[in-house]
């Protein structure tokens, strides 16, 4: 349990554990994120990150263990319940549509209707008033996301994301494809989430992007956890070394996290 000190986590996850036939993709994972906090999920390219991501958002259905989102205990069957429940995730694709202009986008399939016709002047007016909370440099919000660059593509999956008012935004490989121009408008619109109280999970193998923001790294080794930092207390090299051995002596456990949190 947390301490008196230590905020509610905004998401717990305990002991989870998923197979793929006889595969065994994760072992009795434990995972901890409080209001407002950025958390590097990093490890090899089969440590389970993705996976157990996605059983966070509901995409896969795990084999045991318990999810909690603000304290109460939930079991997602799909990505729109764990909308519902404020949590979104952003995949390395962006998932846009091309053909349609930035405003289309980040309302799409929700639509604001004025009677039986789509209100478009109440859609781009909130598509821009999304794109600002942001800092988003966005030209327009009538621009097609064909013509934007990858930078910018992935600013509007981030305001189609934050239109939905989450909780928690789950980024996939976020800084992957992008220019050191792009990767750096990233981090600052990260850290905006984070200065308007949204907490944020990166899975990267870019530990340069979550040292830059995050608050707390964790590593995953084989489907298993091997542990926590605070970034405040470590450094690449520290981390890279246990990516590399599965071990560490010195990390945090879940519960350490959970109770010496500061």
């Amino acid at each position: 349990m947390a301490d008196a000190q230590s905020p509610q986590p905004i998401v717990e996850m305990r002991g989870i554990e998923k197979a793929f036939g006889a595969v065994q993709a994760l072992r009795k994972v434990d995972l901890v994120l409080y209001p407002g906090e950025i958390l590097g999920l990093v490890g090899d390219n089969s440590a389970g990150k993705s996976t157990l991501m996605k059983i966070l958002t509901g995409a896969y259905q795990r084999d045991a263990g318990e999810i909690f989102v603000a304290g109460q205990p939930v079991q997602f069957k799909s990505p729109h319940e764990s909308r519902d429940a404020g949590i979104e995730m952003i995949y390395q694709d962006f998932a846009l549509c091309g053909n349609m202009d930035v405003g289309q986008n980040i309302f799409l399939g929700r639509w604001p209707l004025k009677g039986p016709f789509v209100d478009r002047r109440a859609m781009y007016a909130e598509a821009d008033r999304v794109l600002k909370r942001l800092k988003v440099d966005v030209n327009s919000v009538y621009q097609k996301v064909e013509s934007l660059s990858g930078g910018r593509q992935q600013s509007v999956a981030i305001a189609r994301a934050i239109s939905f008012e989450p909780r928690v935004v789950i980024l996939d490989e976020p800084t992957a494809n992008l220019s050191v121009m792009a990767t750096e408008r990233l981090l600052e619109t990260m850290l905006e989430l984070k200065r308007q109280g949204v907490a944020q999970i990166i899975i990267s193998h870019r530990l340069v992007d979550i040292f830059a923001v995050g608050d707390r790294v964790m590593v995953l080794k084989r489907g298993e956890y091997v542990g926590d930092r605070y970034i405040r207390n470590t450094d690449e090299h520290e981390v890279l070394e246990i990516i590399v051995s599965g071990t560490s002596d010195t990390a945090l456990t879940a519960d350490e996290a959970r109770t010496r949190r500061s």
